[in-house]
């Protein structure tokens, strides 16, 4: 066969398939393996749609809702592509998932189609994996970095000693895992270990030697596992690599013309992250001890001179975005970073194969180049960058940040070339339209689209006067969802809404507590505590709470605490892990947390039957990116708030309404304690029709009816 050419890297033969079979033929057999398993009509259009983009070689934006089961509808038309794909993830959660349940079962159900067993391999970034040479050195020079790593406030010197100690049974034990494992992942580390020993025994990408040059190069499990990626069909990454690769010239993930996105509403957060640089005191000591012994003494004491100007500029800074350039202090702590790192790169040199200990060398390398790269950003004081001074609430770590202003044009630049790109995930249409994202994706912005035949019939009822019709469901009792989103399209891209299977209409009810004083003061209103308190009695528990700050959920606990008698669990009481598993098998307990419980609980079934938002999850003033996003919309004569707030805003609303519903099954409630979402005029209707189109009502006393409802059946 001819070989095809890709953007990231050489020519790659296309792999010989056994069998011809389409993406409905193979999505067929895929859900037939399942006991009563069956296509459902969004899964079917999205296989379809797919198979379409692969043979015209346009993008694609699918929006699947919950219960879609869109991995089947990707994965089965990926096997009828010539040549590696692959699928991004948001979370290392979610790539487990696909390899380890889907992609097994899917392999066994395609086989007799294909006539072949399909192959599927998973990359995550190097430092996920055990690092043979670091390990080996680990003994000699790692007690003390292992040791200082994070210390601990208030700790004694013989705690201390004991925690070393702990710390080092842990390095020992994974001395004993190494003669046994396969693949090296930390992910089959059972039980685990502390995340500063897994540090003290792997390898960043940017400080290893390379394969050629390391002494334990032909047994590298990170080799290993991109050797493996390259001869398999499906190749299962997470966005924080694909976030890398791209920035990194698309040399890590191997050569493939068909890239899935799944969750693809984080992925230009995840390549923000990438893009993201700081420059931390305790990095640049850490990083000094580390080189010292290839330094002259006077280089070492620079780099040390350096770090200290960095620690009292940092506390000297007040936290928040550097609207007017670097401070003084932090002006020269970067300058003399800068010319301390240069200083010593050049007193380390080159690193050669005959070097007595090349990965020692190449890590040194590594970081004071990281730290003279940071540096010289920050001077620079680009315009497309944006710079912050960042406290944490217990002081424990000061860091001076720069991360790039937008990202859009890193996608537009790296995400599409030469390869067919599907993006998909529950949250794409914002306010019923594909814009936003698609913008934030790097992609232009479609022509404005014709709405459906039912969504204009709605909204010319409305205009009359017949039906105050909102963008959520139409009026109070209401059976009837409005209607998909229409596909739209632009340059090189098409979009499509395939809906969900669930009834939402008929499954849940949104209620917004309009009533309430609009929100003003931080942590959780008088008002809205009482609301709440009123929904969670109506049910008798099985409730998510979703806040917008510790605060605020700690006075939520402590409210239900001093008033009833139900289980409140409170994120930070416990490991994460264990409050959900709590939460779903008590039957009337609460689970309250921040952001993390948005879009990481998935409880299916009677254990959640109503959640609660207390406000709308817009940005904080003081979060620096969209702070600085939005003043740069504002700048150009548009709004800040509405380009940047509300689409963040959006988002984060549709994930956390998402907990609700996540079966056929399932019933309840969402309460949104915010007020704003039904009486603002301007951004209001734009959030409720990035919702799913649950039943709607203002009326607090139909809310507690159906609770109350719900707690007798």
């Amino acid at each position: 066969m001819t070989p095809s050419r890709t953007a990231t890297g050489p020519a790659v033969p296309k792999k010989r398939r056994s069998g011809r079979a389409g993406a409905g033929e193979l999505l067929t057999a895929a859900v037939g393996a399942v006991p009563g398993g069956a296509a459902r009509p969004g899964q079917q259009q999205m296989a379809e749609a797919i198979e379409r983009s692969i043979a015209s070689g346009e993008h694609l934006l699918v929006q699947a809702g919950t219960g879609t089961g869109k991995s089947l509808a990707y994965l089965a038309p990926a096997l009828t592509v010539d040549g590696p794909v692959v699928v991004s993830t948001a979370t290392l959660a979610l790539q487990s998932q696909l390899v380890e349940h889907d992609l097994p079962r899917l392999a066994d159900a395609v086989e007799p189609v294909l006539g072949r067993r399909p192959t599927f391999a998973v990359l995550k970034g190097r430092h996920h994996y055990l690092c043979l040479a670091r390990l080996d050195s680990s003994v000699e020079d790692e007690p003390d970095d292992v040791l200082f790593d994070a210390p601990r406030p208030g700790n004694g010197g013989a705690k201390w000693l004991g925690e070393a100690g702990r710390l080092g049974k842990q390095v020992q034990r994974l001395r004993d895992w190494a003669e046994e494992t396969a693949t090296g992942d930390r992910d089959e580390l059972d039980p685990g270990v502390d995340d500063q020993v897994w540090r003290s025994v792997s390898m960043p990408a940017r400080e290893c030697v390379g394969a050629s040059r390391c002494p334990f190069g032909q047994e590298c499990f990170a080799e290993a596992s991109r050797a493996r990626a390259r001869e398999a069909d499906i190749v299962v990454t997470n966005h924080s690599l694909l976030a890398v690769d791209m920035l990194a010239g698309r040399h890590i993930v191997p050569p493939h013309r068909l890239l899935v996105v799944d969750e693809a509403h984080e992925l230009a957060d995840r390549v923000s992250s990438a893009a993201q640089a700081e420059l931390v005191p305790e990095l640049i000591d850490r990083s000094t001890r580390r080189a010292r012994p290839l330094l002259r003494p006077d280089v070492a004491e620079r780099l040390t001179e350096a770090g200290d100007a960095l620690a009292v500029g940092l506390a000297e800074a007040p936290a928040g975005r550097l609207t007017a350039g670097l401070p003084p202090a932090l002006r020269e702590a970067c300058t003399l970073l800068d010319s301390a790192t240069r200083a010593a790169l050049e007193a380390i040199g080159d690193v050669k194969a005959d070097d007595p200990d090349p990965v020692r060398k190449q890590q040194a390398k590594a970081v004071l180049d990281e730290l003279s790269t940071t540096a010289q950003r920050l001077l620079e004081e680009a315009d497309h960058d944006v710079a912050w001074v960042e406290k944490p609430d217990n002081g424990s770590r000061r860091a001076l940040v720069v991360a790039p202003l937008s990202v859009a044009g890193t996608l537009a630049t790296h995400l599409y070339d030469e390869r067919t790109v599907v993006a998909t995930s529950a949250t794409l249409a914002l306010g019923g339209r594909f814009d936003t994202v698609a913008r934030a994706l790097g992609l232009d912005a479609p022509p404005p689209a014709p709405p459906s035949p039912a969504a204009a019939a709605l909204a010319t009822a409305a205009a009359a006067g017949r039906a105050p019709v909102t963008p959520v469901a139409a009026t109070e009792g209401s059976r009837a969802a409005i209607g998909t989103v229409p596909a739209t399209e632009g340059p090189g891209w098409s979009s499509l809404d395939v809906g969900s299977p669930f009834d939402y209409a008929r499954q849940g009810i949104l209620y917004v507590a309009a009533h309430l004083p609009r929100p003003s003061v931080s942590g959780l209103p008088g008002p809205a505590g009482e609301e709440l308190l009123a929904l969670v009695e109506a049910l008798g528990g099985r409730t998510l709470g979703l806040f917008s700050s510790r605060r605020a959920a700690q006075q939520a606990a402590e409210l239900l605490r001093a008033r009833t008698d139900l289980p409140v669990l409170l994120q930070g009481e416990e490991a994460l892990p264990l409050l959900v598993r709590r939460f779903r098998q008590e039957r009337e307990s609460c689970l309250f947390g921040v952001m993390s419980l948005w879009q990481g609980v998935d409880v299916p079934g009677d254990a959640c039957q109503l959640v609660v938002i207390d406000r709308l999850p817009f940005p904080r003033p003081d979060e620096p990116l969209a702070a600085a996003r939005a003043a740069a919309v504002d700048a150009g004569g548009g709004s800040g708030f509405a380009a940047v707030s509300v689409p963040i805003a959006a988002v984060r609303l549709a994930q956390g309404v998402g907990r609700l519903i996540r079966a056929t099954g399932d019933r309840g409630v969402v309460a949104v304690l915010d007020s704003r979402l039904e009486t603002a005029r301007g951004y209001g209707p734009f959030l409720r029709r990035s919702l799913p189109p649950f039943w709607y009502t203002t009326r607090p006393e139909v809310a507690r009816g159906a609770l109350e409802r719900l707690a007798k059946s």
